[in-house]
Order: structure tokens, then C-alpha cells, then sequence
């Protein structure tokens, strides 16, 4: 699982980045909350969550983060989509209620990493498990 999320956070990088650089090139910065964003809730928290995933296998194996990666990987790009199209004045309620319901799958999708951490994450020496010793 941690794969998974690991490569859904180079997606989100590859995003937040070319948006920037768009806005950089053509002045235009009405995206600035679509690649921040991306950068912050796809890219950086998608990664930490994908090395706390390999780094603790019995959390990535649960269910938990089964649903983590459904509802983080549908609700993102449902929030992101819909607020590029508010940030460039097609504000609609419609776009805003569909909007708050992507960032709700989102964050839904948060919790129940949080579980997953306070559960399946054990504090653990990783280096005495494999007979290291240090002098």
C-alpha cells in the first residue's frame, strides 16, 4: 500500500509543480490555492503516508488503509478540480457544494489514517530486530 500512495504522490508533485510553473509563466496566480494544495495534501501528505505505510507493514496491510487510499484518492481531485474552476470565477454554489463534499472525502480519509496510525503503528527498534548493536 505504501507503493500505491508513494506514486499518487508523485501525481500530485508533478501537478502542484506544473501549475506553478503555468502561473510563473503567464502571471496569472488565480490557481495559487489549487497548487498549494496540491503540493501540501497530495504531494507531501500523500508521501508521508506512503513511507509510514512501508516503514509500519501491519498498518498498510488493514482495511484501514484500503479506505484511506479510496477516499483520499477520490475526494482530492474531486476538491481540486472543482476549486480550479472557482478560482477562475465559475463560482456556482453547485461547484462549491461539490467542492466541500470532495474536501469531506478528503479528510474523511485522514481519519481514518489517524486511526490506522493510533492501531497498527507499535513503536518498534528496527535495529536490535535485526541483531544490530551500537557502540
Amino acid at each position: 500500500m505504501g507503493v500505491r500512495f508513494l506514486k499518487m504522490a508523485v501525481i500530485y508533485i508533478v501537478l502542484g509543480i506544473g501549475i506553478g510553473i503555468y502561473m510563473g509563466a503567464t502571471l496569472n496566480f488565480a490557481l495559487t490555492s489549487v497548487h498549494a494544495h496540491a503540493n501540501l495534501f497530495g504531494w507531501a501528505t500523500l508521501a508521508l503516508c506512503g513511507f509510514t505505510y512501508l516503514r509500519f507493514p501491519k498498518a498498510a496491510e488493514s482495511r484501514l488503509a484500503k479506505w484511506h487510499f479510496w477516499l483520499h484518492g477520490t475526494g482530492l481531485p474531486i476538491m481540486l478540480i472543482s476549486l480550479s474552476f472557482i478560482a477562475n470565477g465559475y463560482d456556482q454554489e453547485w461547484l462549491s457544494i461539490i467542492k466541500r463534499m470532495g474536501e469531506t472525502v478528503a479528510g474523511c480519509g485522514i481519519l481514518v489514517f489517524a486511526v490506522n496510525v493510533f492501531l497498527n503503528v507499535k513503536d518498534i527498534n528496527t535495529a536490535e530486530k535485526r541483531g544490530a548493536t551500537f557502540e
